[in-house]
């Protein structure tokens, strides 16, 4: 049997860091002085150049140009289900408590677990069920005693539901195109059609475009290229080498360093039940680490046609 490749062995280590980049997002929409739609589409916007120098040195000579166009259909998909996840997130935090928009966006992993057994075929093991229920428990954990309750705070939450069916859809498709197209690439061309919605979006909404000092524009660079193009880009480059469904669980280490970072910056209190959810968070993703390695138990979604693609 050929052990893992050199690329699959930092997969791991990359969607970690990729996870704690994306922590400081959150962060950076409380910083910045622009509505929370423009600071999504800067997020996205401002990280392009950046992407597009990367992914011309990266790319292969089949994937220059507008990237293999039989798959331009699921590039422009993955770009619109990501704005829609980032649009309704922040929609969301307005209508209830961030720990709440926070928290049911964090649900993503239940659908990603889904998707993948059903489009992708992939095997779930038991003990990887196990280590996404704790994961999800300790996220859960890691939001008590702030939960926001009423009419409002309900349409909120549901937002925030909605959001992470739309993350879940945004990581299956790149799950799918990332086995033919390097992760530059894929953030450079799904991010064009992502910038273009998140600008309707912050265009409809009537919020200001240009921020009015040199501070806020370092919010929305540092947003654009830590948390895009440096977290987002190196779970793009660990999707190809990781299952899905384990991926989207390491990806609950967000809220874990959200916490830790709006303590130190915000002075946002951060007890001992935090303390203890991060805790089991941490522990969850061991255990569907392990469930990962030891092999997918449960029988993938029976594929129409029998040819592998």
């Amino acid at each position: 049997m050929r052990g893992p490749s050199s690329a699959s062995r930092f997969a791991f280590p990359a969607l970690l860091v990729g996870a704690a980049a994306l922590g400081f997002s959150p962060i950076a929409v409380r910083l910045s002085e622009l509505g929370p739609s423009a600071t999504a589409f800067h997020r996205v916007a401002l990280a392009l150049p950046l992407l597009w120098l990367v992914s011309r040195l990266t790319a292969n000579a089949d994937e220059r140009g507008p990237a293999a166009r039989v798959d331009a259909r699921g590039m422009v998909l993955a770009g619109l289900f990501f704005a829609a996840d980032l649009a309704l997130w922040h929609w969301s935090i307005h209508l209830t408590s961030v720990a709440n928009a926070t928290l049911f966006s964090n649900f993503a992993p239940i659908f990603v677990t889904a998707g993948a057994w059903l489009f992708l075929r992939e095997r779930i093991s038991g003990r990887f069920v196990a280590g996404l229920a704790a994961a999800m428990l300790g996220a859960l954990l890691l939001m008590r005693g702030t939960a926001a309750v009423g009419t409002r705070a309900l349409t909120g939450d549901l937002l925030g539901l909605s959001t992470a069916i739309f993350y879940g859809g945004y990581l299956v498709t790149m799950k799918d195109l990332r086995e033919r197209h390097s992760a530059a690439v894929l953030m450079l061309w799904t991010g064009v059609p992502m910038a273009g919605a998140l600008l309707v979006v912050a265009l409809a909404s009537g919020e200001s475009l240009w921020p009015e000092t040199a501070r806020g524009w370092t919010v929305l660079v540092a947003l654009a290229w830590l948390s895009h193009a440096g977290g987002q880009g190196l779970i793009a480059w660990a999707l190809k080498h990781l299952p899905a469904s384990f991926s989207s669980v390491t990806l609950l280490l967000q809220p874990v360093v959200a916490a830790v970072l709006a303590w130190a910056w915000l002075a946002e209190p951060l007890g001992g039940w935090q303390a203890a959810g991060g805790a089991l968070v941490l522990a969850g993703i061991l255990v569907a680490r392990r469930g990962a390695e030891s092999g997918w138990t449960l029988s993938p979604r029976p594929s129409v046609a029998p040819e592998g693609r």
